[in-house]
């Protein structure tokens, strides 16, 4: 099998710290065989991670998108969504040949979750069932229920913002298939563990300083 980080976040998300080349060398370390840079509203880490692709590892240019209903992941981007509607936002994914994946929704205590509803799974190509973020189990288990009755693509990511997280939670592919057709006919499988709550006091306490930094200036 092969294994793909669909959800990791490099220094260009304004909570993030990695460069695209210490993903690569702990991605690598990991045993994962693929990583997607999905900076929050940006696309600027995943073209920057395809221009420095090492060798043995794919890379997919990714962005998680803010929208109106909350946030949506584009996998096999090639230039920045403009649009914040979440319909448009997808459109906008499917129009660069892209796959919308909606990650961790129905987690209850992050304001960004997506409440996916019966009307979206005609829009979407994919569900995050198992983020690394997630602090509660039953978070995972309604996006899988959800996946599952739709008959979505399921897929699993760490959410990483720090270099610890990395590989935490995966998809995983079987050998010589296509990432992109895989997803697409729903052939993907997630798998992973939660990371500790105390990366998300790092990130908390990583947006307090900067938010204290940029009154500074």
């Amino acid at each position: 099998m092969l294994k793909y980080d669909l959800h990791l976040h490099s220094r260009y998300s304004p909570d993030g710290t990695l460069d695209v080349r210490d993903i690569f060398r702990i991605a690598k370390k990991r045993g994962l065989d693929g990583i997607a840079i999905t900076d929050h509203d940006t696309v600027r880490g995943g073209l920057e991670a395809l221009k420095l692709k090492p060798e043995g590892l794919d890379v997919i240019c990714g962005c998680e998108v803010n929208t109106d209903r909350g946030d949506v992941i584009g996998l096999f981007l090639t230039e920045e969504i403009k649009s914040k509607d979440h319909a448009s936002v997808i459109e906008e994914i499917h129009a660069q040949g892209g796959v919308a994946v909606v990650p961790h929704p129905f987690d209850s205590i992050r304001g960004s979750a997506f409440w996916l509803t019966d009307r979206d799974a005609r829009l979407i190509d994919g569900v995050e069932v198992v983020n690394a973020r997630c602090v509660f189990r039953r978070s995972n288990a309604a996006a899988d229920i959800y996946a599952g009755r739709f008959d979505r693509a399921k897929t699993g990511g760490s959410d990483a913002h720090f270099g610890g997280e990395i590989g935490n939670a995966c998809t995983l592919i079987e050998e010589g298939d296509d990432l992109r057709e895989a997803l697409l006919g729903h052939r993907t499988r997630p798998f992973g563990r939660l990371s500790s709550p105390v990366f998300h006091l790092r990130t908390k306490a990583l947006l307090m300083e900067r938010r204290v930094i940029k009154r500074r200036d």
